[in-house]
């Protein structure tokens, strides 16, 4: 197992909470060693009660950016659905600068139906918004190279999602980072997937870190397995009211092991 570029990062997913638990969670988890605090880019809660307390994630990311100072920080992800690609583009770059080269650009096609109902956004098919997210990502890396001041940095692009046809396609063609969602067997079976592509791309696939949401049980035993495979950032979710960090110190203390 190769373990020199493990990180460790957590989603701080905004619901069912007051904004001064999240503000006291992301102070917690800098403290704690995290690599990368995460949020999400919905409109009203995943689960629990549909319409309990919700954020706005780009404006948090702001937020964050002015109170973090060594974690990176991003949407794990944005829907690219919800703002107009050039505005997007703006917002990243504003917050990469805020943050002093933080920001991770997490972005993905969208899924939520009633975000899209209840704001307005048509819904449309999956096939049509992955083609969206395809003729959009061209436009934000555009916008960034035209931006005075442009970005701090490369900014590192992550996309979610193992669509085999288009969604790693995507991911050969922009990504810095990909995350999974799937489980170990799914995981090993995209990865070859994503490496024909980058083949027919002319990219090297080792250039595209493997992250993965960190599965339950002792890290000491569910990691290993994972990062044989390639993953080397793992992200632990935790949502609201109180934000319980437990199981992110056993994630980051395994890390610090290795």
């Amino acid at each position: 197992m190769s373990s020199s570029h493990v990180r460790i990062g957590v989603q701080l997913q905004p619901q069912h909470a007051q904004y001064a638990a999240i503000r006291r969670a992301v102070a917690e988890a800098e403290d704690i060693g995290v690599d990368v605090a995460f949020n999400w880019d919905h409109f009203y809660p995943l689960y629990g009660p549909p319409d309990g307390e919700h954020f706005e994630c780009w404006t948090m990311l702001g937020a964050w950016a002015e109170q973090t100072s060594r974690i990176e920080i991003g949407a794990l992800v944005t829907c690219n659905s919800y703002r107009n690609p050039e505005l997007l583009a703006d917002m990243a770059r504003t917050v990469d600068h805020l943050s002093d080269g933080r920001l991770i650009f997490g972005i993905g096609s969208g899924w939520f139906q009633r975000d899209y109902d209840e704001y307005g956004y048509e819904f449309g098919t999956a096939g049509g918004r992955l083609n969206q997210l395809a003729e959009d990502l061209p436009r934000i890396e555009t916008r960034w190279a035209k931006l005075n001041p442009v970005p701090t940095r490369d900014i590192p692009v992550l996309i979610g999602g193992g669509g085999e046809k288009k969604t790693l396609r995507l991911v050969a063609k922009h990504a810095h980072i990909w995350h999974s969602f799937s489980d170990l067997e799914t995981f090993v079976r995209k990865q070859e997937i994503l490496a024909a592509h980058c083949g027919d791309l002319g990219r090297d696939p080792g250039e595209i870190e493997r992250s993965v949401g960190a599965p339950k049980g002792d890290p000491a035993e569910v990691g290993p397995p994972l990062v044989d495979a390639g993953a080397s950032l793992f992200t632990i979710g935790v949502g609201g009211p109180d934000y319980d960090l437990s199981q992110l110190k056993s994630w980051v203390e395994w890390r610090d092991s290795l």
